[in-house]
C-alpha cells in the first residue's frame, strides 16, 4: 500500500522538528557543561577571599638624570651651532665619567621663533590721542635639546652632576634612583604576598572550622612609590671649588598585593 505524499510530507516535518529540538537540547547542555568547567564547579558560597602583601627592598643600581640645552640667536643655524658646541662639552664630561653611548638619549630637539611686540610712536596733533596698533617683530630663534642620561655608577652620580652643571645646561633634573632588573625582585615580592595570603587563609579556615581547598582565582597589583628627584637650575651651577656632592642612594622597595580566592570544604 503506497503512503500518500501528504502523509510523507507531514512525517518529514515531524522528524525535522524532532532533530532540531534534540540539537537545541544538546547545545544547551553542552554550554552548561562548558560554563561549569570554566567556573570550576565551585559554589561561590563556599569560598573565602584573602588579600596578601609582600615587599622586597634593594639598593638602586641606576641613577637617571635629564637636562635641557637651550640657546637663543638671530638665526636658527647660529642657535643650533651653539647647541652643538655645548652638547660636545656634555659628551666629553660623560665620556670622562665612563658613561656609555647607549645610556645617552636625546628625547626632543626643536627650535622656535621668538617675537617681540613693538608699539608705534604716538603722533598726536590734537586731543584725544589714540595709540596706533603695534605689530609682532621676529627678533630671533630659540633652539633646544632635551637629553636623558643613565648613570650606572651611582656612587659617581654626585660628581657627574656637579661637572655637568659647569657646561651651560638648563633645568638639570635628577637623579632618579632605580633598579635596572626588577623582575627577580618582583617575583620575590609576589611569593611573599602569596605566602602571606595563605598563612592568613589557614588561620581563618581554622577559626571557621573548615578546611582550605584549592585556589579558585588569583589577582595581583604592584605598588611602586615615586622616587624623589632633585632639580638644579642654570643659575645654581656649581663652581670648581665646591665640594663634591654626596648623594644618599637609600633603598627602593617593590610591593606586591595579591588577592586569592580559596575553596573551603
Amino acid at each position: 500500500m503506497e503512503i500518500p505524499n501528504e502523509y510523507k510530507k507531514n512525517l518529514y516535518y515531524a522528524i525535522l522538528v524532532l532533530v532540531v529540538v534534540l540539537v537545541l537540547n544538546f547545545g544547551a547542555k553542552f554550554l552548561s557543561e562548558i560554563k561549569n568547567i570554566n567556573s570550576g564547579n565551585v559554589d561561590q558560597d563556599k569560598t573565602i577571599v584573602i588579600s596578601g602583601q609582600g615587599e622586597v627592598s634593594a639598593v638602586p643600581d641606576i641613577a637617571s638624570i635629564s637636562f635641557t640645552i637651550r640657546k637663543e640667536s638671530k638665526t636658527v643655524k647660529e642657535a643650533q651651532t651653539q647647541i652643538a658646541e655645548t652638547k660636545n662639552k656634555v659628551l666629553e664630561v660623560l665620556k670622562a665619567n665612563n658613561v656609555e653611548d647607549k645610556d645617552i638619549k636625546t628625547t626632543n630637539s626643536s627650535f622656535n621663533p621668538k617675537y617681540e611686540y613693538q608699539y608705534r610712536e604716538i603722533m598726536c596733533v590734537s586731543a584725544p590721542c589714540v595709540q596706533p596698533a603695534g605689530k609682532s617683530i621676529l627678533v630671533g630663534y630659540e633652539a633646544y635639546e632635551n637629553i636623558t642620561v643613565k648613570i650606572r655608577d651611582v656612587d659617581n652620580a654626585g660628581k657627574l652632576i656637579q661637572e655637568l652643571g659647569k657646561v651651560g645646561l638648563n633645568d638639570l633634573n635628577g637623579p632618579n634612583f632605580s633598579i635596572e632588573n626588577e623582575d627577580s625582585l618582583t617575583e620575590e615580592a609576589r611569593r611573599e604576598a602569596i605566602k602571606n595570603a595563605r598563612s592568613k587563609a589557614l588561620v581563618l579556615a581554622k577559626d571557621l572550622g573548615v578546611k582550605l581547598g584549592k585556589v579558585v582565582s588569583f589577582s595581583e597589583s604592584g605598588n611602586y612609590p615615586p622616587q624623589p628627584m632633585m632639580s638644579y637650575a642654570k643659575d645654581t651651577a656649581l663652581t670648581s671649588s665646591a665640594p663634591v656632592m654626596e648623594l644618599s642612594v637609600g633603598e627602593n622597595t617593590i610591593y606586591s598585593n595579591v588577592t586569592v580566592v580559596y575553596e573551603i570544604k
